[in-house]
């Protein structure tokens, strides 16, 4: 096995070196030698592709579509971007120059950061959010100011938002808004987002709205976005891991005004040339005709979420009531204290229950812990079960 020249080693990218792994990522691989662990970890849906997608796939194969695609992205796939986006908001993107097919919500996360960062440039993040954010940011030089939520059960209300900008975001170019949240499950009701707009045009800001999680949205609570108010201003950016149990296929969007997306397109391209063809044709598939998959969907993980919401609860976590995605961001009891890492370590040995420590989420997460109900209600069962008897053993002891 070849070695790095000595003189090398010194010369590699300092300013990646720096920048930590994802935490929630290591976490759950070094649960993962526990043997019998219940991993509720990461988001990863426990469903199957739906058969109508795998077999468009299927088919572009067989018709030899194996070619270099457009930059931007194959026009199937932006027409049906264009049309669900028309179709679900209301809000009109021109498959031609306002829509760009990527590699999955982290690409596109990348590439909108490289388009409009310059070195230095901050971002406002709202937290706990997904930890991901911080290092894309950094990679493409930003430096992301992050405003704690907890306080406002985990919504960025306009106030907070105005008083940031007022001190630690003053001179920020943009801020991230991740709608439902991962982790918490909270969505922004149409009122929130308006409120939000006004202190986001009166500080020029560009909004960047994570919406991969828009097809989750349980009991009367409906999807809005900032693209349905200040379209101007937004950068949608979304894609089918998760409401079609394509987290394998990689594939998202990006869909934005014209001159901002000449830009992405640019960056785009020399990242990735091109998106995979017949992943993009599987994907207008179900973008087309797949509103009954998601449809299913969202009903079983909304039953999957009443159960570990009432298990918990039942064992002394509290949360803010989740809405959306997959996730439950609960409290630790009173009696664990502060140290979620120290506790989901302790619940990953004794129990065989993997979590997510809520300080790999940012400010406001510490103390909680998050666990991802996209998996079967056996598991979810057999999880609430484990953690009773771990809290009951911990009273008794």
């Amino acid at each position: 096995m070849p070695t790095l020249a000595n003189s090398l080693s010194e010369t590699i990218n300092e300013k990646i070196n720096k920048i930590k792994k994802s935490e929630i990522r290591a976490f759950s691989h070094k649960i993962s030698q526990i043997p019998g662990v219940i991993k509720l970890t990461v988001g990863e849906p426990d469903l199957n592709t739906p058969e109508h997608i795998k077999r468009a796939a299927i088919d572009d194969i067989a018709r030899d579509d194996s070619h270099y695609a457009p930059e931007a992205g194959k026009k199937e796939y932006l027409s049906a971007v264009s049309t669900y986006l028309k179709n679900s908001l209301k809000v009109s993107y021109d498959p031609e120059g306002e829509i760009c097919a990527t590699v999955g919500v982290s690409a596109a996360l990348n590439v909108t950061f490289m388009s409009i960062l310059n070195p230095g440039d901050k971002i406002i993040i709202p937290t706990p959010v997904w930890g991901v954010y911080f290092g894309i940011v950094k990679m493409a030089g930003g430096i992301p100011i992050e405003v704690d939520t907890s306080e406002d059960n985990f919504i960025l209300t306009a106030a907070h938002l105005k008083k940031v900008m007022q001190n630690e975001g003053k001179g920020a170019k943009a801020i991230v808004l991740t709608d439902p949240s991962n982790p918490t499950g909270r969505v922004y009701s149409k009122q929130q987002l308006e409120e939000l707009a006004t202190v986001i045009c009166d500080y020029n800001l560009f909004a960047i709205s994570d919406e991969i999680y828009a097809e989750l949205i349980y009991g009367d609570k409906k999807h809005y976005s900032l693209a349905q108010i200040i379209p101007e201003r937004t950068i949608i950016l979304s894609g089918l891991s998760k409401c079609f149990a394509m987290t394998g296929w990689r594939i998202g969007y990006i869909a934005a005004p014209r001159e901002i997306m000449k830009t992405i397109i640019k960056v785009n391209s020399f990242m990735i040339t091109s998106v995979t063809d017949n992943v993009q044709i599987a994907a207008a598939e179900g973008l087309q005709h797949g509103e009954a998959d998601y449809e299913e969907a969202r009903a079983i993980y909304e039953s999957r979420l009443h159960i570990v919401q009432a298990g918990l609860e039942k064992n002394g976590f509290k949360m803010a009531t989740p809405e959306g995605a997959f996730y439950v961001f609960a409290r630790i009891p009173e009696k664990f204290g502060d140290d979620d890492v120290a506790f989901a370590e302790d619940l990953a040995h004794k129990a065989k229950v993997g979590v997510v420590p809520g300080s790999y989420f940012g400010a406001g997460g510490q103390g909680f812990v998050r666990l991802s109900y996209a998996s079967s209600e056996e598991n979810l069962n057999l999880a609430i079960e484990r953690i009773t008897n771990y809290v009951k053993d911990s009273l008794n002891n």
